[in-house]
This record gives C-alpha cells, sequence and structure tokens, in this order.
C-alpha cells in the first residue's frame, strides 16, 4: 500500500486530514478545518512543503517524548505527529513525509 491522505470529517461536521505512511500509520495530523476546500488546501500546503527539511520543527513533549510539526512558509502550523518513542524513530517519520507527501493520493471518507 502506498503512502495517502485520508480526508475525514468530524462528529461537528468539520474536517481534518491525517498522512498515512505506506504501512497505514499516521505520521502527519491536520488541525480541524471549518470547510472542505479549507482541508484540502491544508492537503496542497503539505504536499508543497513537505519536501522541505526546513519546514519542519524537531520538538520535544513536556514528558520528553520526542515530536515534530510541519510548516507553512509563514509559520503557521499545517500539521503535526504523532509522539515517538525517540529521537530517530520522529526522524524517521519526517523522512517519511518528505518522502511521499509530494505524491500522496488522496482517501477521501467524506461521503
Amino acid at each position: 500500500m502506498a503512502a495517502r491522505f485520508e480526508l475525514k470529517k468530524t462528529q461537528s461536521d468539520k474536517f481534518v486530514f491525517n498522512l498515512l505512511a505506506a504501512n497505514g500509520q499516521v505520521v502527519l495530523t491536520s488541525e480541524t478545518y471549518e470547510s472542505k476546500a479549507s482541508a484540502l488546501g491544508g492537503i496542497e500546503s503539505v504536499r508543497k512543503n513537505g519536501p522541505d527539511d526546513a519546514r519542519f520543527a524537531r520538538l520535544s513533549a513536556k514528558d520528553g517524548s520526542p515530536y515534530f510539526t510541519l510548516k507553512a512558509p509563514n509559520g503557521q502550523v499545517i500539521g503535526q505527529s504523532q509522539m515517538y518513542s525517540g529521537a530517530k524513530a520522529r526522524d524517521g517519520g519526517i523522512d517519511s513525509v518528505r518522502s511521499h507527501a509530494a505524491q500522496a493520493p488522496l482517501d477521501d471518507q467524506t461521503g
């Protein structure tokens, strides 16, 4: 299975997307969007900015768990990763986004 974006509707009729790696694991989750058009714009922003290593912030949660965010050129966070067990695993998640985001197809599950 190839990497892909999954676009879903929330219980409150808003929109969120995940970028899934080829193994089906979520590597990036978006903010919640008010409209489908805005969510699709967010996906395009991930496709455009995902290959650029400079757009990633490598961070640690309060408990020390590593994670990352992907930012647009204006500094806005486009998506955030899950928490990882270590920096190497986090960096593997970044590599997955960098390698696959630009070509990942959309799986629109909004009905």
